[in-house]
C-alpha cells in the first residue's frame, strides 16, 4: 500500500495519542484532490482534518491514491457531534474524536437531475459514467457520485491496516447508516458519519462498498 505524505502543519492536529477504537468514513463533498483536501483544511484554523484522505478518478494524486496529512495515533476535530446528539439517545458524552481515526473520499456526494443532466450541490455538472443510482433512496437521495473501485480498495487498505495496528475490530454492522448508540457509546468498530450525525449524508451505501465492508 503506497501511502502518500503531505506538508500539513502541526498546529492543525493535535499530537496527543490516545487509544484508538473506531474509524470513520467520510466523503469530502468535494472534487478529486486528496493533496486539496489538506491544503483546505490548513487554512482553517479550527484543527477539523482527518489523517488521510483517497483521491479519486481525474485527480494529480492518481485514482485511489491516498494522501496522509498527520499520524493516525494523534487526531483532529472530523465528527462534529454535539452533546445535544448523545443527550437525545440517552449516551454520556465522550469525545469521539480522540479515539477514533476519520477517513476522507474525494466524492461529491447526492447529485440532482435536472433537464437530463447530473449536477452537485455547487451546481457542477457530473458525468453521467460517474454517477450510480441506488435501488433504494439513501435519505431521500438516489443518484449519487460514484465511489471508484481504486477509492473502495484503499478504504479496505486502511481498515487492514489499522486492524493488525490498533486491533480495531473491522467487522460489518448494518447500524452504520443511521446514528448508532454504539457509535455514540465509544463502541469499538468501523462506522460512517452517519453513525452520529442525522444531518449528514457520508458515506452513503454503495453496493460495492458494502460488499468489500462484508468481505472483512
Amino acid at each position: 500500500m503506497n501511502i502518500i505524505q503531505t506538508e500539513f502543519p502541526t498546529s492543525q492536529y493535535f499530537q496527543e495519542e490516545h487509544q484508538k477504537k473506531q474509524i470513520y468514513l467520510h466523503h469530502t463533498a468535494g472534487s478529486s484532490s486528496a493533496t486539496n483536501v489538506f491544503k483546505f483544511w490548513a487554512a482553517n484554523p479550527e484543527r477539523i482534518a482527518t489523517c488521510v484522505s483517497i483521491a479519486g478518478p481525474g485527480s494529480a494524486d492518481g485514482d485511489g491514491k491516498i494522501v496522509q496529512g498527520f499520524p493516525s495515533k494523534h487526531w483532529a476535530y472530523h465528527l462534529g457531534v454535539k452533546r445535544s446528539v448523545f443527550d437525545s439517545f440517552g449516551v454520556p458524552y465522550i469525545n469521539l474524536d480522540k479515539l477514533s481515526i476519520g477517513v476522507e473520499i474525494c466524492n461529491w456526494g447526492q447529485l440532482s437531475f435536472t433537464g437530463g443532466k447530473f449536477y452537485n450541490y455547487v451546481g457542477g455538472e457530473v458525468p453521467e459514467k460517474d454517477v450510480i443510482k441506488l435501488d433504494v433512496p439513501y435519505k431521500r437521495h438516489i443518484y449519487f457520485h460514484n465511489y471508484s473501485d481504486a477509492q473502495i480498495q484503499s478504504v479496505k487498505d486502511l481498515l487492514l491496516l489499522w486492524k493488525d495496528r490498533y486491533g480495531i475490530p473491522i467487522k460489518y454492522n448494518e447500524d452504520i447508516w443511521n446514528v448508532s448508540q454504539r457509535a455514540l457509546r465509544g463502541e469499538p468498530g468501523v462506522f460512517t458519519h452517519n453513525s452520529v450525525r442525522l444531518d449528514k449524508v457520508d458515506i452513503y451505501p454503495h453496493p460495492k462498498m458494502i460488499q468489500m465492508l462484508k468481505s472483512l
